[in-house]
């Protein structure tokens, strides 16, 4: 058998239109413009890249936004004084702050600080534990991603048994809540958890955000089962890429003129076993920033009672 790939860029361009729609009408009809504020500290390449899309998006769909660049030796109380300034600015919705920190930062206080009504990341405790009691908040951007590529395929998950690799606050336990909260039954495992491939073969949905290159592979998966491929990791040298590619010369074409090619936790050949997966790029990836671009505008709405 082939997985039938689940197209994240098709139902991130759903979603967007959407959103592009509801800002039209909140403007429209309330003179409200969504905003949203991403903030970076230092020059990391890649958080330049993930922030400078987010603002790109926000432009396309129509939305207010703003880019706060910090230096490399911010201290915590520098970055708590900005997002101070920022929760009391009324065309600030929503704020972003782009991870990973530099390490004089304290990450948790930095977080905490961030308004609830503004915590469109869903990072804050307040929307965690609202998030834990099924009540509104914020729900982390790539879980709720998820959850809307599952149910825009028409893939219920009630009475499923699901499994999460993986139990960051970011993907892993926030996943597990939501796929609860839709009636599967959840197991969360992680590098501490014995006999995982054994549990991981029982599972109809697999979500593998686990941050290994290729740790899922055929062996692990039962036939036909959903696989949701959250990873992404980077092949930079070509006997990697022709071990996991074998059969893909674009990948070998991307190498050369990037110097990498992305995979995920998921083996490539999984497709043969799985009954749906993801793809990566493709998959998961652009649901995230879609997904905050809906929680922005929810902010704008909730912070209004509209």
């Amino acid at each position: 058998m082939s997985a039938k790939l689940l197209d994240g860029l098709s139902v991130a361009k759903e979603i967007k239109s959407e959103v592009a729609a509801e800002v039209k009408a909140l403007f429209e009809t309330h003179q409200i413009k969504p905003g949203l504020a991403a903030v970076i500290v230092g020059s990391d390449p890649a958080s330049q890249v993930y922030v400078g899309s987010k603002v790109k998006t926000c432009e396309t769909l129509g939305l207010y936004s703003e880019q706060h660049t910090l230096a490399e030796t911010t201290t915590t109380e520098e970055l708590l004084a900005l997002i101070t300034k920022l929760n009391a600015k009324d065309t600030i919705d929503g704020i972003l702050v782009q991870m990973p920190l530099p390490k004089q930062i304290d990450a948790n206080r930095v977080f905490a600080a961030i308004s609830p009504s503004k915590d469109v990341d869903g990072f804050h405790t307040e929307n965690v534990g609202r998030l834990a009691l099924k009540q509104t908040g914020f729900v982390p951007c790539t879980p709720a991603g998820i959850m809307e590529l599952l149910k825009r395929y028409d893939l219920s998950v009630a009475g499923k048994r699901a499994v999460v690799l993986g139990r960051s606050r970011i993907v892993g336990l926030p996943m597990a809540l939501l796929l609860t909260h839709a009636d599967a039954t959840v197991t969360i495992c992680h590098s501490k958890t014995p006999k995982l491939r054994e549990i991981t073969k029982e599972a109809d949905i697999i979500i593998a955000a686990i941050g290994r290159t290729a740790f899922v592979t055929t062996e692990d998966i039962k036939l036909g089962a959903i696989v949701i491929d959250v990873g992404i990791n980077k092949l930079s040298e070509e006997t990697e890429v022709l071990r996991y590619f074998p059969d893909y010369t674009n990948r070998l074409a991307e190498l050369e003129k990037k110097g990498y090619t992305l995979i995920g936790d998921v083996e490539p050949v999984c497709d043969t076993v799985a009954g749906y997966l993801t793809p990566v790029p493709g998959g998961v990836g652009p649901l995230t920033i879609a997904m905050l671009m809906k929680n922005t505008v929810k902010a704008a709405r909730l912070r209004r009672a509209i």
